[in-house]
């Protein structure tokens, strides 16, 4: 099989290469082609690749291209990882809306709409392309927004493209460590948006065992999500939130420490893969010595602003460092597709009628189960009115987002910034567009 990852020269491109080369079953992805727009990216992570089949007998071959089409012709899977404007527009979207005082997160809020306005028309021009030379390909999005970007591109694709996230695992995998159940044998009950979801419950051969860990305040604070939103809070939803929802739940205590720190998280990650690119760009340097070193400061350091503002001060458990999750997630899609081999995974996928409040268009992540016909999502219980109003809410700031891009409409990018629950005020949102229009020139489509 050949695989594309659009956005190859990304700095998570090798969590995914790691996967192919553990792969060795038959049917196996066999070239992977990657695409990216600068060829420099695009060196340095083939060289940490290479450093990663150094040995692996067979390991699935490897080529680069900055050409869009010739990378998507032929296709069987393609991943989407692009970052249109890169780690310095994810730092400016941080930067602009702190200005304001609201969040400014890559998928949240501001930040998350200003990513959106200028990722959409390019992902929809990347389905078109794959409608076009790869008719018959896959497409697995991991571009964020992730929930919004894959809504864009089921617009032109269907059922064929399918969003992933590494939340919603990690999340699982972190309770059923604490309740001493198997990751793998677990069924976990998600549901909502992409980064805005809830885990319901946690069944092990039919039982669910949260109500158990809701009622232990000891087993409740002692995993990652339990020290972020605190037993208390858990205990009152009846279940455990997403990490992002902390965002959401702990908003003033959360720009308070994004604006107090020497750097956001935008421009952290920034400065640090300059650091990484230039050195692994360097024919002497140990490519892949210097990913690793690399990923393990970005893991070690991931959220550390929501944790400050939650007075957790103890640092990453050991286990939840080991980076990934998401590329073993696509890895099952495609085994489940190609090989028709039955999976359970949550992804992102078009509701049909799996959540109530939302149309059956919308993109929401819940369970699905994968065959070779594609992603199908299970039937959910209702969320409650609080989560339901949420989600409602945040996906109607979306459909603003799809709307001006589709448009270039700034009335509808203005509504997507003040209709969202972290913007509170429809001036600010004026400005918010001004001030992203002025740092992005990519922007220049809303009249």
């Amino acid at each position: 099989m050949r695989l594309t990852i659009l956005g190859g020269g990304g700095f998570r491109v090798p969590l995914v290469y790691r996967a192919l080369l553990a792969d060795r079953a038959k049917g196996r992805v066999t070239r992977v082609v990657l695409h990216d727009v600068d060829a420099g990216r695009l060196t340095a992570i083939g060289r940490v690749l290479a450093d990663q089949a150094a040995g692996v007998t067979d390991a699935p071959a490897v080529t680069t291209t900055t050409d869009l089409d010739e990378a998507l012709r032929g296709a069987d899977f393609v991943f989407s990882a692009i970052r249109v404007g890169g780690l310095a527009g994810r730092a400016a979207d941080e930067r602009v809306a702190l200005a304001e005082g609201v969040l400014g997160q890559e998928t949240v809020g501001a930040g998350g709409i200003a990513y959106g306005l200028r990722t959409v028309p390019v992902a929809v021009h990347i389905a078109r392309r794959v409608a076009v030379l790869a008719p018959d390909a896959w497409v697995i999005n991991f571009t964020n927004p992730a929930g919004l970007v894959t809504e864009a591109m089921a617009g032109v694709l269907g059922d064929r493209v399918v969003g992933i996230c590494d939340s919603p695992v990690g999340l699982g995998r972190r309770v059923a460590r604490v309740l001493g159940a198997d990751p793998a044998g677990v069924w976990i009950d998600y549901a909502g948006l992409n980064h805005l979801g809830w885990l319901r419950g946690l069944r092990v051969d039919g039982r669910d065992l949260l109500p158990g860990l809701l009622a232990d305040p000891v087993a409740l604070g002692s995993f990652e999500e339990g020290r972020l939103f605190g037993p208390e809070w858990l205990r009152s939803l009846g279940a455990v939130p997403n990490e992002y929802l902390h965002y959401y739940y702990f908003n003033r205590e959360t720009v308070r420490a994004y604006r107090e720190a020497e750097r956001t998280r935008g421009a952290y990650l920034r400065d640090q893969q300059a650091g990484f690119y230039a050195e692994a760009a360097r024919p002497d340097s140990r490519a892949l010595a210097a990913w690793e070193r690399t990923v393990a400061d970005r893991e070690a350091t991931y959220m550390a602003a929501n944790r400050e503002a939650a007075g957790d001060s103890g640092g990453r458990a050991a286990e939840d460092l080991e980076p990934g999750g998401y590329e073993q997630v696509a890895l099952a899609f495609m085994r489940a597709v190609a090989r028709d081999e039955r999976a359970a995974l949550i992804l992102n996928v078009r509701n049909r009628t799996t959540l109530s409040p939302l149309d059956a268009d919308a993109v929401v992540e819940v369970p699905c189960l994968v065959d070779a016909n594609g992603a199908h999502p299970v039937a959910v219980d209702p969320l409650p009115y609080h989560a339901a109003g949420l989600v409602a809410s945040v996906k109607a700031a979306e459909r603003e987002v799809l709307a001006a891009a589709e448009s270039g409409s700034r009335e509808a990018a203005v509504k997507a910034f003040a209709l969202h629950p972290l913007v509170d005020s429809v001036a600010v949102a004026r400005r918010l567009l001004d001030a992203y229009t002025a740092e992005h020139p990519g922007l220049a489509y809303l009249g």
